[in-house]
């Protein structure tokens, strides 16, 4: 296991809280759940198979953090992970992307990760044959009947041309290398039956086979090292393995994150069925979350023990509208709350990556110091949560919105102001702001 595995649940949400302001329920809710994978491996076999993943149903309206949590899951771990938005599947029999693509692009997901911790692991081997080969291009080999005083000369040479190389004092050097052959891609995402994929892949592979070799061209040594050792991965790495072990990630550790889950709940109240294919998505992704076998490229995928995270906003309908049948799949249920001053306040200041944080590295590029006084954080926090009251409350979506609308004068004249300090205040804000806010119907439109 690797340490983003065996994480507990107070370092996963440690973790969350770098990025995401409050929602302790939700995260302590997700850490249990991805905790909960771990200790099941640790089960003997007889055990471990009883055992299924609770899925996790998270309930808050949009811009509260919910697609912000699955996105830093995500680079949180070393699982294959994948998230998906419902609205974008159609009912089999309609013109569209079906729910076992969902699972098919899940193995792809885990095939990249496979492949990143084989290269991980071979980075020594890869990086040796990459320099061997660079080398041979930048010294001529020496001739067979030389003598043992020149080849002690060539095998000198040969190191002091390593260590540059080691230290990148080559990498404007120019060589000449083959480049590999134009790869065609043959995904099995989207409607392409994982044995039509076989097909046109073992096809592709023959007339591989007949083809030609790769274009010599000329390249730095810095993209040499690139392209070499991609080429070297491919020498070493064993695609059955790779495939095997992919195969176990997916079902043993996979995460499916289904956003929008609500588009697909047909309201209770609706004057008659408005779209017949969202019944049907639901009918579809029901066996998949319950557990079913899906054909994929690397083989059947048993999807029993793939943790399923779905969110929605329910503006308009609610999780009893849902299928009864697909609720059920969902046991755990949290609610995210919306933002008040306070909360949008803190999204501005703490995060590692706020958004103040990024506009101030945006202006440092044009050689523009930007500082915020406190009392400006505070008056951004105070209409953003005003204009969220007085129109559609959209969380912290808003805030990008009220920034862009207080910066855009010292964006467009930020040539002008090259090697100056431009300090945001209270009073910037309340002249920017205070009269859209005030009116209702200009808040409507303008933020």
């Amino acid at each position: 296991m690797t340490v983003e595995q065996n994480m507990t649940p107070k370092e996963i949400v440690a973790y969350l809280d770098k990025y995401v302001v409050g929602q302790k329920n939700a995260k302590k809710t997700i850490s249990l759940a991805l905790r909960n994978r771990w200790r099941r491996m640790q089960l003997d076999d007889e055990m471990r198979a009883e055992v299924t993943p609770k899925n996790i149903l998270m309930i808050g309206s949009t811009g509260v953090g919910k697609t912000e949590i699955a996105r830093r899951l995500s680079r949180m771990m070393r699982l294959p992970f994948i998230k998906v938005e419902a609205s974008k599947f159609t009912e089999v029999g309609f013109v569209g992307r079906d729910v076992e693509s969902i699972i098919r692009d899940l193995t792809i997901t885990a095939i990249q990760l496979v492949r990143e911790e084989e290269s991980e692991r071979n980075r020594e081997k890869i990086e040796e044959m990459v320099e061997q080969k660079i080398l041979e291009k930048l010294i001529p080999p020496i001739p067979d009947g030389a003598s043992e005083a020149k080849k002690a000369d060539y095998e000198a040479t040969v190191e002091r041309m390593r260590e540059k190389l080691r230290k990148g004092e080559l990498d404007n050097y120019k060589i000449e290398i083959e480049m590999p052959p134009p790869k065609i891609d043959i995904s099995t995402s989207g409607n392409v039956p994982p044995e039509m994929a076989n097909v046109q892949e073992s096809i592709i592979k023959v007339i591989g086979g007949l083809g030609k070799k790769g274009k010599m061209k000329e390249v730095t040594v810095k993209k040499a090292k690139k392209i070499l050792s991609i080429e070297a991965e491919d020498e070493i790495f064993d695609e059955e393995k790779i495939n095997d072990l992919a195969l176990k990630k997916v079902q043993e550790g996979g995460v499916v994150f289904i956003d929008e889950i609500d588009k697909i709940a047909v309201p209770s109240n609706a004057q008659g069925r408005q779209d017949p294919s969202k019944e049907g998505v639901q009918r579809d992704l029901l066996p998949i979350v319950e557990g079913s076998t899906v054909s994929t490229k690397i083989g059947p995928v048993n999807t029993d023990h793939i943790l399923f995270i779905a969110a929605g906003a329910f503006h308009l309908s609610k999780p009893s509208d849902l299928i009864p049948e697909l609720q059920g799949r969902f046991p755990l249920r949290v609610e995210l709350n919306s933002l008040d001053e306070e909360a949008l306040y803190k999204i501005l200041t703490e995060p590692k990556n706020s958004i103040i944080k990024q506009y101030i590295a945006l202006m440092r590029v044009e050689e523009v110091e930007l500082e915020f006084s406190q009392e400006a954080l505070r008056a951004i926090a105070r209409y953003s949560a005003k204009a969220n009251e007085k129109s559609e409350d959209i969380g912290a979506r808003r805030l990008h919105t009220v920034m862009e609308k207080i910066l855009e004068d010292i964006s467009f004249e930020a040539d002008t102001k090259k090697g100056q300090k431009v300090i945001v205040d209270e009073k910037l804000i309340d002249e920017k702001l205070g009269d859209i806010v005030e009116n209702e119907d200009i808040t409507r439109y303008i933020l």
